[in-house]
């Protein structure tokens, strides 16, 4: 098998976290351009950038019968069909599971070996923008982000207080930092549309720029 991975040099250590399986032959690119004239039997784009209709023009264009592509807000309705969204969001890719979501049922079975490859396991979830885990996160950063509207507590105890209260790995502000709050944003904007619960607070907001 051969694997095209479009990566950063931080999430490439990421999807590595759990080693490799032989024998797989991957190749790491960071311009999507040099990825795409490569042949392969799966592409994985960690770097995508949605409604970015170049980007999506070149993958689907790309010699690969299956492209898995990092898409946290979106859903599968608008992506071309050889198309598999994840959650390849910093920090999620250290797991040895993987959410993903895709409508073909021949998708899903291409993509189960792809991150066998790469010792982990592929959890297919709902359709939905957030999927589950960044659902989850994002919205427990956002309330300590109201929570530090009201001045509850500093930034630093209540990450504090969210480690030892919860056995997380990270304090909401980390996660924050860790994942990108232009990206926890971009989610909880999609997702107040429907349901006002993820209403972004306005310090949240005032982060991003």
């Amino acid at each position: 098998m051969k694997i095209v991975v479009v990566a950063s040099d931080d999430l490439k250590a990421e999807l590595l976290q759990q080693g490799i399986k032989e024998p797989v032959a991957i190749e790491w690119f960071t311009d999507i351009r040099k990825a795409t004239a490569s042949p392969a039997d799966a592409c994985i784009d960690l770097l995508f950038v949605a409604n970015r209709d170049e980007r999506m023009v070149m993958l689907e264009q790309m010699a690969v019968p299956l492209v898995i592509i990092n898409d946290v807000t979106g859903t599968n309705s608008v992506l071309p069909g050889k198309f598999v969204r994840i959650n390849g969001w910093p920090g999620f890719l250290r797991r040895p599971v993987i959410e993903a979501s895709s409508g073909s049922e021949n998708n899903k079975k291409n993509t189960v070996p792809v991150f066998n490859c790469f010792n982990k396991k592929t959890e297919w979830v709902a359709d939905v923008p957030g999927f589950i885990t960044a659902r989850i996160i994002s919205m427990i950063v956002n309330e300590a982000y109201f929570a530090l509207e009201q001045q509850v507590s500093s930034k630093e105890e209540i990450d504090i207080a969210m480690k030892t209260g919860t056995n997380y790995p990270y304090g909401p502000f980390e996660w924050g930092k860790l994942i990108g709050i232009k990206n926890i944003y971009a989610l909880l904007m999609e997702l107040s549309r429907l349901d006002k619960r993820y209403q972004p607070s306005d310090l949240l907001k005032q982060e991003t720029t």
